[in-house]
C-alpha cells in the first residue's frame, strides 16, 4: 500500500513539473538551436548558429519572434523578419498559433525550463533548442 501511495505522489508530482502552464514562464528570451530530431529518429546537431531566435510573449499570451544575429561586442543585429504568435493551451499542450503576412502555422511546445526548449511542428520534427548565452569579447 505505501508503495502504491509513493508511486501516485510521483506521479503527480511528475505531470505538474511538465505541465503546459509551467512552461509559459519559460518561453521568453534569446534561443539558440541544439539539434533537430526527424520522425526516423535520426538527428541533426548544430554546433555553430550564424542566427538565434528571439521570443516574447506578453500577459496575453501574445508576442513575436524574431531572427537575431549577435555580435561579439554583445549587441545584435536583426532582421526585418517577424512572425507573431498567440499561445493557446489546448488538451493538455501548449501550443503556439504563428502568422506572418504570408502564412500561418501551429507549433506545439513539448518541454521549456530554464535551459531548454523543445518544439514539434506539423511534420513532427522536434527542434531543440538550448538558452543563448552571448558572447562578450572587450
Amino acid at each position: 500500500m505505501r508503495k502504491i501511495i509513493f508511486s501516485l505522489i510521483f506521479l503527480v508530482l511528475l505531470n505538474c513539473s511538465n505541465s503546459p502552464e509551467t512552461f509559459i514562464d519559460h518561453v521568453n528570451g534569446y534561443w539558440e538551436i541544439e539539434s533537430v530530431t526527424l520522425p526516423d529518429g535520426t538527428k541533426k546537431e548544430y554546433t555553430i548558429n550564424q542566427t538565434i531566435d528571439y521570443i516574447i510573449v506578453n500577459d496575453s499570451l501574445k508576442g513575436f519572434r524574431k531572427k537575431m544575429t549577435p555580435n561579439y561586442n554583445g549587441s545584435y543585429e536583426t532582421s526585418k523578419n517577424i512572425e507573431t504568435l498567440n499561445l493557446k493551451i489546448e488538451n493538455d499542450s501548449l501550443n503556439i498559433y504563428y502568422s506572418t503576412q504570408y502564412t500561418n502555422w501551429k507549433e506545439t511546445i513539448l518541454l521549456a525550463n530554464e535551459k531548454e526548449l523543445k518544439i514539434v511542428n506539423k511534420d513532427n520534427k522536434v527542434y531543440t533548442y538550448k538558452r543563448f548565452t552571448p558572447i562578450n569579447i572587450n
